[in-house]
């Protein structure tokens, strides 16, 4: 019986088409309360924790952890970061590995995509500290 029940739920919800960029609400459905592991070409790339409200927290790998906000515009995804004037906007897409992600209107620019995901915070790194 439970099986039936998730066949139907299933059918009655629509999938993520990987060639359609997410909603807002998608992504923040699919992101909120996580912390993402990201890659490119290959290589490890940085860290984002998704938070209430909209907020993030984002590191390079090895680096210091940057505050900030997402919003949408339109069919993309955009990041305000404190401390930085620029937002970042991106176009996010779902298929069977996890979240991709390409520059919003750079069609040269690498994909980056989810390597792994957790549910633990971000372990952020302190400041430099000097002798």
């Amino acid at each position: 019986m439970r099986s039936a029940i998730v066949a139907i739920l299933m059918l009655a919800t629509p999938a993520l088409a990987a060639d359609r960029p997410m909603t807002g609400a998608e992504f923040d459905a699919y992101t909120k309360g996580k912390t993402l592991f990201y890659g490119t070409n290959g290589l490890d790339y940085g860290i984002e924790e998704y938070l209430d409200g909209r907020r993030v927290r984002w590191s390079f790998l090895g680096d210091e952890c940057v505050k900030g906000i997402w919003y949408e515009r339109g069919a993309d995804i955009c990041f305000r970061y404190d401390g930085r004037i620029e937002e970042q906007c991106w176009q996010f897409f779902m298929d069977e590995d996890g979240l991709t992600a390409r520059v919003a209107g750079d069609t040269g620019s690498p994909t980056v995509y989810e390597i792994r995901q957790s549910p633990e915070p971000m372990q952020c790194l302190g400041p430099p500290t000097g002798v």
